[in-house]
């Protein structure tokens, strides 16, 4: 019998960052994981659901009230068949609501569903990252074994120096690709 591909849910929210999330489905895509994008209407500001759409090879899922096929909400089916939530880049508002468990969009539904892993790649601005509310949030998602990657510091969108950058491709797949494998291992 053969075993599926590992199924990777890759959410995408609004930074500017969000083109990258077009190299990270195209890199687990060909390392042969099944990639489901999931957008926020943000995301869809600066990148869109088409791109994601041809490199992931699968329909972007970007509203609840999309869902058409079958019986199942399409939002449980996806967090069921998760082997792994990658949400890069993941905002300051991405980051709120899965630490007070909100579900007003496709995302944070299934992010509150799925009993996957979930990594965050964080991408702000660095008065965001290092904003006490921020900060309290991010520790209350580590307490519930979400996994953080970076962010980096460096030049920001915003023209500013600092922290706030989203981890680079190479380190966010090879975190994704750890993960996975620690979950067969457990």
């Amino acid at each position: 019998m053969e075993s599926r591909a590992k199924s990777v849910v890759l959410g995408v929210t609004g930074s500017i960052a969000a083109y990258k999330a077009a190299d990270i489905a195209s890199r687990l895509t060909k390392l042969e994981r099944e990639v489901q994008v999931v957008m926020t209407r943000e995301a869809r500001e600066f990148i869109t659901p088409l791109t994601l759409q041809v490199l992931s090879k699968r329909p972007v899922v970007s509203d609840l009230f999309d869902e058409k096929e079958g019986w199942q909400p399409g939002h449980i089916e996806l967090a069921d068949r998760a082997d792994l939530l990658l949400i890069a880049p993941a905002t300051a508002q991405i980051v709120a609501e899965l630490a007070h468990g909100f579900a007003s969009h496709a995302l944070a539904a299934i992010a509150l569903a799925t009993r996957a892993p979930i990594l965050l790649a964080p991408a702000m601005n660095g008065k965001m990252w290092l904003h006490p509310a921020t900060l309290e949030n991010v520790e209350v998602l580590k307490r519930r074994g979400v996994k953080f990657i970076g962010p980096e510091e460096g030049l920001l969108a915003c023209g500013y120096e600092g922290v706030g950058r989203l981890w680079p491709v190479d380190g966010i797949v090879e975190a994704a690709e750890g993960m996975l494998a620690e979950k067969d291992e457990g």
